[in-house]
């Protein structure tokens, strides 16, 4: 056989409980106003994949418990540590008074394109990303309070992702800061 699936004994997972006393990594996830039950529960999924420090879950995002969560969270909502807010506004504000840079992930006439940022991991330098609305994307007050926007770059006929795919490509681009490529 030239290749298998690796077996789940042999995928190193860790307990809930162990997930949450790993170290932080100073990255948080905000979602602002979600739509769909599925994709909060896809960003639940993303986050304990790349061990996200914390989800914030604002306004009319569904909330565990949720069947609707758990069937694509797969059990993630148990580990990832996540709080609801009715307001990204004051999550945002309590989130910069925390020392996190804010960055909401909109096309904006300022945006920073993805592939010219390099997150800085070390130093105590913390993140806090803003995800937006299916249809309204990041909404205005919330760009307006942000230190910067970040733009995911696109070529198609399409100017979006689904928010829980733009979730997955962010996530992805600050992992390989941390593993220092």
């Amino acid at each position: 056989m030239k290749d298998r699936k690796l077996l789940s004994i042999e995928m190193g997972r860790v307990s809930p409980q162990k997930y949450k006393e790993l170290p932080q990594i100073g990255v948080v996830v905000v979602l602002d106003n979600i739509r769909s039950a599925h994709n909060v529960g896809s960003a639940f999924r993303t986050c304990d994949s790349f061990k996200i420090d914390k989800l914030w879950l604002c306004g009319i995002c569904a909330v565990p418990p949720s069947a609707e969560i758990h069937k694509s969270a797969l059990g993630a909502e148990d580990s990832v540590p996540w709080e609801h807010s009715d307001s990204t506004l004051d999550v945002v504000a309590r989130l910069r008074a925390d020392g996190y840079t804010v960055v909401s992930v909109e096309q904006t006439v300022d945006s920073v394109s993805l592939e010219t940022f390099s997150p800085e991991l070390s130093g105590g330098k913390k993140y806090a990303l803003v995800f937006g609305n299916e249809v309204d994307g990041v909404d205005q007050s919330v760009v307006d309070a942000s230190d910067f926007t970040l733009e995911i770059p696109q070529f198609g006929t399409k100017h979006s992702l689904n928010v829980s795919v733009s979730v997955g490509v962010i996530l992805w681009h600050f992992t390989l800061a941390r593993l220092g490529r």
